[in-house]
């Protein structure tokens, strides 16, 4: 008998020789599956990225904001290389959704692993989070079919009270926290008729408990969409209808700022505002609605914008147009909004692809390919020097 013959088997070997006399006993099917099981049980643990030095975000553009998609990412170093990127790119803040039914999937039972990794992370490379927030456990929907988008009144008080643990558990990390997400749209309202009323009282307690658990916190009301749906529709209602109504039930008292949707569509960034027309100016008919209410001295953040080049979506626009619109948007905001904080592009990347037209918003591929938007706005928000291939610093005051 040879030398190699006579070895000890290795943990793997011999659970392969456990689920083998299993497949003499039963099904192939079922063999197959004790297989992959112990495969998988004997995987190593995974490995623990290094952080390496904190970085700095070098931009001459601030309001420049990217949309990440991370709380479903396996691997963390995708987390990483996404979080990396954003910064080379010249973003200093993103937008980041942290799913309630993820970090509390048991009632009072918290799980910061994902959001952890993502914290670390994002604070590694410099980046300010603004933290989304959303999608209720099952444990808190009503008995049936009801969707991850579903927020029964009675749990207000619970989404509320794990929007404070959050706030109080990365008080150093996150500040900013958006309350729900296109409510004036049915589906994600849990697929009901939108309810300004009930999202005004969702907004109170909400807010009243991050304040609670970190007071220098800055609470962002609505992340509304634009939609031109009349009342009694069944897909949602009017962003500017909306949010006459959040004031009209005293919403007011209970956000620091505004968060909202600003999508250019085929139009280009400079296109004339209208009531009936939804294209990227349109937030300046809800700065107007924000000046009537006597709510002028609040910031607007633009949570999602952007153009998008698939080529058999009625919606698009050649990708030429996609990138030329994209840094005319950022220039008009920056000489036209002084009220605005933050401009953030829908997205940066999804973890899978979709094959579909959603595709087409994103900056950087499931593969981690740069499309050329990326560096169109990288060299909006970098100052970047094509002819000497080099970054230019801000000039220095006089």
């Amino acid at each position: 008998m040879s030398h190699k013959s006579r070895e000890i088997p290795t943990r793997r070997q011999h659970l392969f020789a456990v689920a083998m006399r299993f497949r003499r006993r039963f099904s192939l099917t079922f063999a197959l599956a004790l297989i992959l099981s112990l495969v998988l049980i004997s995987r190593p643990p995974p490995r623990r990225i290094q952080l390496g030095e904190p970085q700095v975000v070098e931009t001459t553009k601030p309001q420049v904001c990217v949309h990440t998609l991370l709380e479903n990412e396996v691997d963390e170093w995708k987390i990483q290389r996404s979080l990396q990127l954003t910064r080379e790119m010249g973003a200093a803040t993103i937008v980041q959704f942290f799913p309630w039914a993820y970090f509390e999937p048991n009632p009072g039972q918290f799980n910061w692993e994902q959001t952890d990794l993502i914290v670390r992370h994002a604070r590694n490379q410099g980046l300010r989070i603004i933290a989304r927030l959303g999608l209720v456990p099952q444990w808190a929907r009503p008995d049936g079919q009801t969707t991850l988008n579903h927020l029964p009144e009675a749990a207000f008080d619970d989404f509320a009270i794990a929007a404070a643990r959050l706030a109080e558990q990365y008080a150093d990390s996150i500040q900013h926290f958006i309350v729900w997400n296109e409510p004036n749209l049915s589906f994600e309202w849990g697929y009901r008729p939108v309810d300004p009323a009930a999202y005004v009282r969702l907004l109170r307690a909400t807010y009243q408990s991050i304040k609670s658990a970190n007071p220098q916190a800055t609470v962002l009301a609505g992340a509304l969409a634009p939609t031109n749906e009349r009342r009694g529709s069944a897909a949602g209602l009017s962003d500017l209808e909306y949010l006459r109504d959040m004031y009209r039930f005293g919403a007011s008292a209970y956000f620091d700022a505004l968060a909202v949707h600003s999508y250019g569509l085929v139009y280009p960034p400079e296109s004339e505002p209208a009531p009936h027309q939804l294209n990227f100016r349109r937030l300046e008919l809800l700065r107007q609605i924000m000046i009537e209410n006597d709510d002028e001295h609040k910031a607007v953040y633009v949570t999602e914008t952007g153009w998008n080049d698939h080529p058999r979506w009625s919606y698009a626009v050649r990708p030429s147009r996609r990138l030329a619109y994209t840094v005319r948007a950022f220039e008009y905001a920056e000489a036209n909004w002084p009220w605005l904080n933050q401009l953030c592009i829908w997205a940066l990347r999804y973890p899978a692809a979709t094959l579909s037209y959603p595709d087409n918003f994103t900056l950087i591929s499931p593969e981690f390919e740069l499309k050329p938007i990326y560096f169109a706005i990288q060299n909006y928000a970098r100052d970047w020097d094509e002819s000497a291939t080099r970054w230019l610093p801000p000039p220095q005051a006089n």
